[in-house]
């Protein structure tokens, strides 16, 4: 009986490492190389036939924990032919994910976070360079055509700000026009009717919160910080302080056709309106795409005393330490430059 009750014990102890193995493995991010790549599988091919092929290709470390899974789930003839391109990294259970919803051979354009109209632009022509209208220059023409959102923001003179951003799956015959709409119907899904009653309520405009959250996007990344630099920027706006945000910068530069990664002492001193240290106020619009998240931070600010922030250095996961007088500003800024003194080096 002792001998049964051991061996029962260490096949039960077998399964449950057995399953963690299996789990661990399924959701275990990979990266590869073939990310820009198209891996056809072709009709008929069989399961096994389809997870050699994504091994061979390294869309898959190993097949073994998805080939276990496809045989207890009885899932793997669900897998379709087609033309695929796979994240990177990308998990064996999202790779089985596309394989199920079937895919023709589309190009996926990922618009991050924080992108300008410049930067999609960019990537637009370079994704779809066979299609002879996705050049920057036709792309940024027609980001020019406001009457897109005229019932949200009547008065902006471009898209920027009002294109989602996303990853986007296009035929590769689509039109830049179409790739346009598209993100900014993706915009109108998230802007919501209660938002426009809310900057009503703050007395402010759809479009100048569009603004704010575009200098909260490229300010935090963290959604859960985004709150505290909207205060910053409410706080500064009503005692009639610069906001101070180098992006800003940035984005004149990048109006400018003159971006070089690196901002200089004259984008600082730029007459742009958009230079947000030279004069008080908001930009004349927003500077880059923007989130949910930053929208709904901008719409409803975090209630603080702070007129100032600085990278947290300590944490070292791009938080930001907040101050409300510039003496402890000062100090906490002196850190940071100590810091990234030592860094460069």
């Amino acid at each position: 009986m002792k001998v049964l009750k051991i061996l029962s014990v260490i096949v039960i102890l077998g399964i449950i490492v057995f399953s963690y193995w299996i789990h661990k493995s399924l959701n275990a991010p990979h990266a590869h190389h073939k990310n820009n790549q198209y891996i056809k599988i072709p009709h008929g091919s069989s399961p096994g036939q389809i997870l050699n092929k994504l091994t061979s290709e390294g869309i898959l470390s190993a097949q073994t924990p998805l080939k276990i899974y496809l045989k207890f789930t009885g899932t793997g003839n669900e897998m379709q032919a087609g033309e695929y391109q796979f994240d990177s990294p990308i998990t064996p259970l999202e790779v089985l994910r596309e394989l199920k919803n079937g895919r023709l051979r589309n190009i996926k354009l990922t618009i991050p976070e924080g992108f300008t109209r410049f930067d999609i632009a960019k990537r637009i022509a370079g994704k779809f360079s066979q299609n002879q209208q996705a050049g920057e220059n036709a792309a940024l023409k027609l980001m020019e055509d406001v009457s897109l959102i005229k019932d949200i923001a009547p008065k902006a003179k471009n898209l920027e700000g009002y294109m989602y951003p996303n990853t986007y799956d296009f035929p590769r015959s689509v039109t830049t026009l179409a790739i346009i709409k598209k993100m900014v119907g993706e915009f109108k899904k998230v802007w919501k009717p209660e938002y426009t009653a809310r900057a009503i309520k703050l007395k402010l405009t759809p479009h100048q919160i569009i603004t704010i959250a575009s200098l909260i996007e490229t300010e935090s990344r963290l959604n859960e910080e985004r709150p505290m630099v909207a205060s910053v920027i409410y706080n500064r706006l009503k005692k009639g302080m610069p906001l101070g945000i180098d992006q800003t910068a940035v984005y004149i530069a990048k109006m400018e056709n003159r971006w070089d990664g690196i901002i200089n002492k004259s984008d600082l001193e730029s007459n742009s309106p958009y230079n947000t240290r030279k004069f008080a106020g908001l930009p004349p619009g927003p500077i880059a795409s923007v989130s949910e998240s930053s929208i709904k931070a901008a719409l409803y600010p975090a209630t603080t005393s702070y007129f100032y922030y600085v990278l947290n250095v300590e944490k070292k996961d791009k938080s930001h330490r907040f101050y409300s007088t510039a003496a402890e500003f000062e100090r906490g800024k002196a850190a940071y430059q100590a810091w990234l003194k030592q860094e460069r080096k």
